[in-house]
């Protein structure tokens, strides 16, 4: 139990801290001199549908876990990713916070009462589906019952914050696409490859929770 209160005031000292995160402590794609070659706000002229995630922890076995989603098959962008519950904000939505909690119960069904916002993450612009993406941190104070939607949602899992915390889950692979060669970084969790913008929000929050003094 001691050891579940000490990341649950890591996690709300982290999202109560507003300095940001230097791009070199985050996992973005990288040319092969370590360099970033990752977008983080949209070209000129382009206006981004505005998105966000909920990034939730739950307590269980006497820690925080996290539950992750592998993108369905049958959506248009990402298909077979690892990502988090979220979307495209609807105008009812009132802002990233409301679309989060929706779409953590459409494609899990977890209830936005059992959820505590802690705060946001620095928002990030997602090339593939014009996306401006806003990492939304919420705590839960029981475990959860994930029901995920099929039409959504291939599979559910979750993994412990000490695994996200272990730099061994940290890998990287060099990947070549339309002829560029790119280092590639992940967290190699469940037998995913974790990366793209999963692993750079995750990432940001790990850097968070470090300066925050938990490392395990």
């Amino acid at each position: 139990m001691a050891h579940l209160e000490q990341q649950i005031a890591a996690l709300r000292q982290a999202m109560a801290d507003p300095a940001p995160v230097a791009i070199e402590e985050l996992l973005v794609l990288r040319d092969l001199s370590g360099a970033s070659i990752r977008p983080m706000h949209p070209p000129p002229g382009v206006t981004p549908r505005e998105a966000a995630v909920l990034v939730l922890f739950y307590p269980s076995e006497g820690e925080l876990w996290l539950p992750l989603t592998v993108r369905s098959a049958r959506l248009t962008t990402h298909r077979g990713e690892v990502s988090l519950p979220g979307g495209g904000t609807d105008p009812e939505d009132g802002g990233p916070v409301g679309t989060a909690l929706r779409e953590a119960w459409e494609e899990l069904g977890i209830r936005s009462a059992n959820v505590e916002v802690l705060g946001t993450l620095t928002p990030f612009y997602i090339p593939p589906s014009n996306n401006r993406l806003t990492p939304v941190v919420g705590l839960s104070s029981s475990e959860l019952d994930l029901r995920p939607d099929p039409d959504e949602v291939e599979a559910a899992f979750s993994v412990p914050l000490r695994t996200l915390l272990d730099p061994a889950t940290v890998r990287e692979e060099v990947w070549e696409r339309r002829e560029l060669r790119m280092r590639v970084p992940y967290f190699a969790l469940e037998g995913y490859k974790v990366w793209g913008a999963t692993a750079l929000l995750l990432s940001e929050l790990v850097a968070r929770l470090r300066r925050a003094g938990l490392y395990a």
